[in-house]
């Protein structure tokens, strides 16, 4: 993984992209409008909240409605094929709680699902070992699966 600042020209030069994070934030106009053209303009997105943290979660769909006010994403079902591209995900294992079929929304640009957002963790923070600031939240723990058919769903269409 690369660091690229959503204002930086730096990000077109990467067709897939992931933004994830623990706390509120808001972004700029600069960073709106790269992310807007990013996404519309082919870029892939994997939105996730580490942790499955709420300021985080709460703060990204405020600014997808601010970047994208004309468009809504989409739940995806399970015969998405984003949840079989590669390995066949019906249902996930989570930190807390019993397994149960991941909430994944999709949004679709010209007939192509170009971002995708999930409101729990797919940062597999259960394996991150020593050190991890995980905060306890209900993040996903079988996420690597997840995301291998993200990155192949991305890569092939």
């Amino acid at each position: 993984f690369v660091p690229i600042g959503l204002e930086e020209t730096d990000l077109f030069l990467y067709p897939f992209a992931v933004m994830s994070g623990e706390k509120a934030f808001n972004l700029n106009r600069d960073q709106r409008e790269n992310l807007r053209h990013y996404v519309l303009n082919g870029g892939f997105l994997v939105a996730s909240a580490g942790c499955s943290s709420q300021p985080w979660r709460q703060s990204f769909v405020r600014e997808f409605k601010a970047i994208f006010p004309e468009r809504k994403m989409v739940k995806l079902t399970s015969q998405h094929p984003v949840f079989h591209t590669v390995y066949d995900v019906s249902k996930a294992r989570y930190k807390q709680g019993s397994a149960r079929f991941p909430d994944l929304y999709g949004l679709e640009i010209d007939g192509t699902i170009r971002m995708i957002y999930s409101p729990d963790g797919l940062n597999d923070t259960g394996n991150a070992g020593k050190g991890c600031c995980c905060c306890g939240g209900n993040e996903i723990k079988d996420a690597i699966w997840i995301n291998m058919n993200l990155l192949a769903f991305a890569l092939t269409h």
